[in-house]
């Protein structure tokens, strides 16, 4: 990701926050809508879980200025992914229903600039995450 691309992602973000709760019940009827079959992975009473979304949202964005710093969390959230349930051919459906999300969410502020920004973030994140917790990146294709 370049500084521009991270910079787009954290201030496109700031404009999902005050509509964070809303944001999140958009990604989730998304996902299963466009994956029926993770629904199971989930809880049936997805309040706590929308909230783990975002705040776990806010934290990643936050550190994109320094990757480093947040590789670790995203090691064991990756893990702690695998005892779930979740699979690697997962991670693109959640990103495909995440760029979704925020398509809605940003309307027009939804440039080519930032969907590229988002993907970016995205490819980076997820290809560390499926490595760390099935040992390729390829693991997802």
């Amino acid at each position: 990701m370049t500084p521009e691309q991270v910079k787009l992602v954290q201030q496109s973000f700031s404009r999902i926050v005050p509509i964070a709760d809303k944001a999140a019940v958009i990604f989730y009827d998304r996902l299963f809508e466009i994956a029926p079959q993770v629904r199971s992975l989930f809880p049936s009473d997805m309040e706590e879980q929308r909230g783990k979304l975002m705040a776990t949202l806010t934290a990643v964005i936050g550190g994109l200025t320094n990757l480093p710093l947040i590789l670790p969390a995203a090691s064991a959230l990756a893990r702690r992914h695998v005892s779930y349930g979740a699979r690697a051919e997962h991670y693109p459906v959640v990103g495909a229903a995440l760029l979704w999300t925020l398509e809605k969410g940003l309307g027009e502020g939804w440039t080519p600039d930032v969907a590229d920004a988002w993907k970016a973030a995205y490819a980076t994140l997820s290809g560390f995450m499926i490595s760390e917790a099935y040992g390729s990146p390829q693991a997802a294709e």
